[in-house]
C-alpha cells in the first residue's frame, strides 16, 4: 500500500516492521519456539489478568482454593475409608489422599479452564496477532497460586498427623510438578483446539476429567493394583505425579522405575503433540471462533 492509496496529502505510509507473514513450517520449527520467547511479557499479562478475573467479586475469595480439596478430602475419607475400607498403606487416610487432590485438583481445573480459553476469548483472538497457545497457558500457571494455597493446608496436615517428608523427594517434587504442568499443558491444547471446531468438546471434558480421576490413584494406590497393571499405569502420566507426591511427603512406597519412565515419555508425547497440533490448526481459529 502507498500514500497515494491513502490519499493526496496524507502523510500516513506502511510500515513494513507491521508485518507478519504465516508461514507452513516443518520439524522443530513447527514450534515456533523464538516467536514465543518474543512474546514471553503478554503471557505474564494474561497470566494475571487470569488470577484477578478467577478471584474478583467472589464471597469466599481465596478461600475457595482451600475449601474444594478439603471438603474433597473429608467426603473422600467418610466414602473410601470409613465405609469401602480403601487401604492407605499405613497413612491416615485424610492426609493419604489430600496428598493426592493437591496436583489432581491442578490438573482437573487447569484442563476445564483452559480447554475453555480460545472460545471465552473471541475478541481478543480476531482483533489482534498473537501466540494464541499463551491464552490457553495462562490459566494453567494462574492455577498455581490455587495450588500452592493448598499446598498450605497440606503442610498443616502433616505438622497435625506428626508426617515427616523424605528429604531427597521434597527436592524430586519440583521434576514432578514439571510432569504435571507438560501433560495439563498437552491435554489442554488439544481441547482447545478442537473445541473451537467442535462445541461439543465442552460438555465432554468434565466427563474425561472425572474419568481421569478414577483411573488415576487418588482415592487407593497403586500398590493395591496387580503387579502386572502397576508399570502399565505410567501410560498415565498423573499416576506417577500422584505416587510421586506421597512417596515424598508421607513416605508411601515409590513408583517404580518402570512407571516413571514411561510416564516421561507419554508426557512428553502429550506436550509436543498437543502444541504441535495447536499451531497446525491456530490459523483457522480467528475465522471459526
Amino acid at each position: 500500500m502507498s500514500t497515494e492509496a491513502l490519499g493526496r496529502g496524507s502523510s500516513v505510509a506502511w510500515d513494513d516492521s507491521f508485518e507478519h507473514v504465516l508461514e507452513p513450517t516443518h520439524g522443530l520449527g513447527a514450534l515456533r519456539l523464538p516467536e514465543l520467547i518474543s512474546f514471553r511479557e503478554l503471557l505474564y499479562f494474561l497470566t494475571w489478568r487470569d488470577i484477578k478475573v478467577r478471584y474478583k467479586q467472589t464471597a469466599l475469595g481465596v478461600i475457595w482454593a482451600i475449601l474444594q480439596p478439603v471438603l474433597a478430602m473429608i467426603l473422600f475419607s467418610i466414602v473410601f475409608s470409613d465405609v469401602a475400607k480403601i487401604s492407605s498403606q499405613g497413612v491416615p487416610y485424610p492426609i493419604f489422599s489430600y496428598c493426592a487432590l493437591v496436583p489432581w485438583l491442578f490438573f482437573a481445573n487447569s484442563v476445564q479452564l483452559s480447554s475453555l480459553s480460545l472460545t471465552l476469548n473471541p475478541n481478543l483472538i480476531t482483533k489482534v496477532y498473537f501466540p494464541r497457545v499463551y491464552v490457553v497457558t495462562s490459566p494453567i500457571l494462574a492455577s498455581l497460586v490455587d495450588f500452592a494455597l493448598a499446598s498450605v493446608i497440606l503442610i498443616g496436615l502433616m505438622i497435625y498427623y506428626s508426617v515427616a517428608p523424605r528429604g531427597v523427594g521434597v527436592i524430586l517434587l519440583v521434576p514432578l510438578l514439571l510432569l504435571a504442568l507438560m501433560t495439563t499443558f498437552g491435554v489442554s491444547a488439544w481441547l482447545a483446539a478442537l473445541n473451537v471446531k467442535y462445541r461439543d468438546v465442552r460438555f465432554a471434558v468434565p466427563f474425561m476429567i472425572q474419568v481421569w480421576m478414577f483411573a488415576s490413584p487418588v482415592v487407593y494406590s497403586v500398590a493395591a493394583l496387580p503387579a502386572a497393571w502397576r508399570d502399565v499405569y505410567g501410560l498415565n502420566p498423573m499416576s506417577t505425579v500422584i505416587e510421586g507426591f506421597r512417596w515424598a511427603l508421607v513416605g508411601t512406597p515409590p513408583p517404580s522405575a518402570g512407571s516413571v519412565l514411561l510416564s516421561v515419555l507419554t508426557g512428553l508425547i502429550i506436550f509436543v503433540g498437543g502444541l504441535l497440533y495447536f499451531n497446525r490448526t491456530e490459523r483457522r481459529f480467528a475465522d471459526i471462533v
